[in-house]
């Protein structure tokens, strides 16, 4: 069979996840007749900076990077002319995009067609995402009428791809999983569980940005609630962001110092630690596409109430087995269901059993299988 090949761009370096998916689409495409090239476009983006560092070592693969430093930095006529020459002078017969919101995505949109060339877009929004608006969603529904495949999420975004005119058939899902710490050795991952957890204290935990989409005013609201019920609650938040020190006031404000502990960024075993001792995480955001945090804590046995809106819900937060999703928004809801998890989740070992059951088909090698299986598609068809 002809070798055919497949150029991928991507944003950031700064996504360790999608680092461990192209890894593994590197080692799964020895033995396939499709070569593939990953690029790269920068090293990360402003809003990422503080949170994580950017870590070459989850990317085990020929990689093409086009700037250094911060993607917004660059400016955007650079940006579109080098990401245009870069489709044109592509000797690959399917070029997959990294989204479709910004103009130079439509700029390689246009590059493709004007060569020929097949082409796919990653997809990472969901009808709950964001409202739905007329004036937004006509591009995209020209955008993706003219692409020959799609890559997303979950079934969340497979439905918004729908919406907006994709064929079921022509949609390729999950292509994501967790970049687990290097230290994290899956078959420990029970008796490392019992052990944090056997105080058996309710600790809920957040991880992620400290910004206005991510409901932390309404988890803290909720938080006093519960700690009326449950006095030895604790609530231990890891991020960084721009609502920081206003959170850090509400606590002090409301005599919580005590009860809530911010972390600051931790990355790796320090990470690792807080999923293995929280009772759950708790994310209550407005907007979260997938909520790849989940796909973290869970590796780890640790079950999670997240809001409805969270794009992970239909494949991992299962009611009773391994989270609970709250109608977000509901102040009452969210703490209804952070005192149900502490009361269901009660038996350690069988939650995080179940846990780490659900989760054990989201890993690295299926989302690049998922990937292989869209371009072989996408290619032969």
């Amino acid at each position: 069979m002809m070798a055919n090949s497949v150029t991928i761009f991507h944003n950031v370096v700064w996504s360790r996840h999608k680092g461990v998916v192209f890894s593994a689409l590197h080692s799964i495409s020895a033995a396939s007749p499709i070569k593939y090239s990953i690029v790269q476009i920068s090293d990360t983006e402003t809003f990422r900076l503080g949170f994580s560092d950017v870590d070459y070592s989850y990317h085990r693969y020929p990689m093409t990077k086009l700037f250094d430093g911060c993607y917004e930095d660059v400016p955007g006529w650079r940006m579109m002319s080098r990401l245009t020459m870069e489709v044109l002078k592509t000797k690959a017969d399917l070029v997959v995009l990294p989204g479709y919101h910004r103009p130079e995505y439509w700029a390689m949109l246009l590059a493709c067609i004007v060569t020929g060339k097949r082409r796919a877009v990653f997809c990472d929004s969901t009808g709950r995402d964001r409202p739905r608006r007329m004036l937004t969603s006509i591009p995209k529904r020209v955008f993706f009428s003219l692409c020959d495949g799609y890559f997303g999420f979950g079934e969340r975004s497979r439905e918004y791809l729908m919406s907006l005119g994709a064929k079921r058939e022509r949609i390729f899902i999950p292509c994501q999983a967790a970049a687990l710490p290097w230290s994290f050795v899956p078959e420990r991952a029970l008796d490392d569980r019992l052990m944090a957890r056997a105080g058996e204290k309710p600790v809920f935990l957040f991880v992620g940005r400290l910004s206005q989409e991510k409901g932390l005013d309404a988890l803290l609201e909720a938080f006093t609630a519960v700690k009326q019920q449950v006095p030895e609650a604790m609530l231990r938040i890891v991020g960084t962001g721009p609502l920081d020190s206003g959170l850090q006031q509400k606590v002090a404000e409301a005599g919580l110092d005590d009860a809530v502990s911010f972390l600051g960024s931790l990355q790796d075993e320090a990470l690792s630690r807080e999923y293995f001792a929280a009772s759950c995480l708790v994310l209550p955001s407005f907007s979260e596409p997938w909520g790849l945090v989940v796909n973290e804590a869970l590796n780890h046995g640790c079950p999670a109430v997240v809001s409805d809106n969270c794009g992970c819900v239909p494949e991992l937060v299962i009611d009773g087995v391994t989270g609970y999703a709250f109608r977000s928004g509901d102040l009452a809801s969210l703490r209804r269901t952070m005192l149900s998890a502490l009361e269901a989740f009660a038996d350690t070992r069988a939650t995080a059993t179940q846990c780490m059951n659900v989760i054990q088909r989201f890993d690295p090698p299926n989302a690049a299988a998922n990937i292989a299986r869209g371009c072989a598609t996408m290619l032969t068809s």
